[in-house]
């Protein structure tokens, strides 16, 4: 009767998304008087989880599980709960796991909630708060089916250490041939990824070309943040469609994100709104964004960047 917890990892490390869900289900065990099982796929070493209240790990070793499969890692989550009789299964809200999800909700006749921002308010009935309409709106949910899915959004419960002592276990779920083969994955390798981040550094048309980019990546440097960009941007073909955030790219749920020449479409802001501090750098001060943005710079990027990174390397000399 564990809580079960799927902590994604990426060539054989967690990602921080697992530590946030593994501190998440932590909270509901305590509520519920009951331990935390996480299960772990194709991970090195997992015993970093016990720092975050796991007890129990099951490892699942698989060759077939190498590359992600939606249905795949469904279906070795879903006899993962059966094998642990879990009611209450928490995954975090990646894109990955967003894909597999409602695939685990119907094999385990679940009812899901995406998008959480704060552990259960009530666990009888199972109550949580969760974003909507773009993260412009909060609502109480209740999950009233006998097995709860809850997708933690990311970065809104934060990674809380709670120590103890984890065990071990190797399972080996069966695995059916789902007729996907990946032939090759492609990866940067030396950036700091839009989904962990804790800082992005987005910039849009008004850095007038890809030939200025340079100064965005050494304020990401300085930061140790992510880049991102505007839609137009990425359909110009200044920076790559992976960098693209807002309704139609990537959702970016940041602790601090900067937009530099970004106006501030709808869609844009609908992807970003998650983002808990939002500084924005513009020259035209009736710009969209100033009205959504906590900090707001009126100035030309060309000018203020420069100087901003110049105070930051100081700033950091110093500590």
């Amino acid at each position: 009767m564990s809580v079960l917890v799927y902590t994604e990892s990426e060539q054989g490390a967690f990602k921080k998304a697992a530590f946030e869900v593994a501190s998440y289900a932590k909270a509901v065990a305590s509520q519920l008087g009951t331990t935390v099982t996480a299960v772990a796929i194709n991970t090195a070493d997992t015993s970093a989880l016990g720092n975050y209240g796991v007890d129990k790990i099951l490892n699942i070793s698989n060759s077939q599980l190498d590359n992600f499969n939606a249905d795949a890692y469904a279906s070795a989550i879903k006899q993962a709960a059966e094998k642990e009789g879990a009611k209450v299964v928490i995954v975090s809200s990646t894109a990955d796991s967003k894909y597999l999800a409602p695939l685990l909700a119907v094999g385990l006749e679940a009812g899901y909630a995406s998008n959480v921002v704060e552990a259960p308010s009530s666990a009888s009935p199972f109550t949580v708060k969760r974003t909507a309409f773009t993260n412009k709106a909060f609502e109480t949910t209740q999950i009233n089916t006998d097995v709860k899915i809850v997708g933690v959004s990311n970065n809104s419960f934060g990674l809380i250490e709670n120590s103890s002592s984890a065990s071990a276990e190797e399972f080996s779920p069966s695995i059916a041939d789902f007729g996907v083969t990946v032939e090759s994955v492609d990866k940067a390798s030396d950036k700091v990824t839009i989904a962990d981040a804790e800082t992005v550094i987005s910039a849009g048309r008004g850095l007038k070309g890809p030939e200025n980019w340079g100064m965005i990546e050494e304020l990401a440097d300085v930061l140790g943040a992510a880049t991102a960009c505007s839609k137009p941007v990425s359909d110009l073909g200044w920076r790559p469609h992976s960098e693209h955030v807002g309704q139609t790219g990537k959702p970016v749920a940041s602790n601090l994100y900067i937009a530099i020449g970004i106006s501030g479409a709808i869609q844009h802001l609908a992807g970003i709104n998650a983002s808990k501090v939002k500084v924005v750098i513009n020259t035209d001060p009736e710009a969209p964004f100033f009205k959504a943005a906590d900090y707001g710079v009126v100035g030309d990027a060309f000018q203020v960047v420069p100087q901003l990174i110049e105070k930051l390397k100081t700033f950091k000399a110093q500590q």
